[in-house]
């Protein structure tokens, strides 16, 4: 009985497969075009989130962090207000010079780099939890006044 039910299960594989296959075989180019870009957006959309890394800031908050790094710490992409690798790279640069990052500057907003932003925080922008790194509510705040 369980070979049986393995047959029926390859032979209906086997089905669906060439169905899709007729399917994608007698369709024009135009919905081949489109579905092969709709794959690319669906693709794309969680790379991009899972580089951005904003902290709660606002578009326009990340805007004035961009705009800082560019300034002073050589950030040269665009200033589109999300904080992304090349973003985190300037800011693990200045974190490094004054603030006790000893990590790769790697862009990644790690442990790490959020203990250095804490300590900058700390001595300029009211945060007084933990330097503990981690990006919690207190951390978030202070962010936001860095940023304004």
């Amino acid at each position: 009985m369980r070979s049986n039910a393995l047959g029926r299960t390859v032979a209906g594989l086997v089905a669906v497969a060439a169905l899709a296959a007729g399917s994608v075989a007698t369709a024009g180019t135009s919905f081949a075009a489109t579905a092969a870009s709709a794959q690319t957006v669906v693709a794309a959309q969680p790379a991009v989130a899972a580089t951005t890394q904003n902290f709660g800031l606002t578009t326009a908050e990340a805007k004035n962090v961009q705009q800082f790094l560019a300034d002073y710490w050589g950030y040269t992409d665009s200033i589109d207000g999300q904080l992304g690798t090349n973003s985190w790279k300037a800011f693990q640069r200045c974190l490094a010079t004054y603030w006790g990052y000893t990590g790769a500057i790697d862009g990644d907003p790690g442990t790490n780099t959020i203990k250095a932003l804490q300590r900058l925080l700390a001595a300029d922008y009211g945060y007084t939890g933990a330097i503990d790194g981690i990006a919690g509510a207190g951390t978030r705040a202070a962010f936001k006044r860095f940023a304004a």
